[in-house]
């Protein structure tokens, strides 16, 4: 039998449901796929999509480690920045650059220090 992997989901380490809403919907443009609390006060564990991207959230310790970072590969990163820096928000203006490895990328920071890097390969790279 060939191993094939079907889906990766990064897990984010996040401290406050609301900042990370205001972040991952407000500014990124994710939806809230669905949301766990084993009872009312207890940390979050959340799931935000867009457009086939998935990344679960979670307040729970020991779920990941604050300052983590995703790379992304992906198609109209330029239509897809200019899209969040329209929105001019306070605590993150990323700037699009051109890479070693041949993509076009820029890189947001959230609320509680994770990172993800959004590429897209220039054509005739490799990358």
């Amino acid at each position: 039998m060939t191993i094939q992997f079907q889906t990766i989901v990064p897990i984010l380490r996040i401290f406050d449901v609301a900042k990370a809403r205001e972040f991952y919907c407000d500014f990124l443009g994710f939806e809230i796929a669905w949301e766990h609390r084993f009872e009312d006060g207890m940390p979050v564990y959340m799931e935000v999509t867009r457009n086939g991207m998935t990344l679960h959230l979670s307040e729970h310790h020991g779920d990941a480690c604050p300052g983590s970072t995703v790379f992304v590969w992906m198609t109209g990163v330029e239509a897809f920045h200019a899209e969040i820096t329209a929105k001019r928000y306070s605590y993150n203006r990323p700037g699009l650059e051109e890479t070693f490895y041949g993509a076009k990328m820029f890189q947001v920071h959230d609320p509680f220090g994770n990172r993800i890097r959004f590429n897209e390969r220039m054509v005739g790279t490799q990358g």
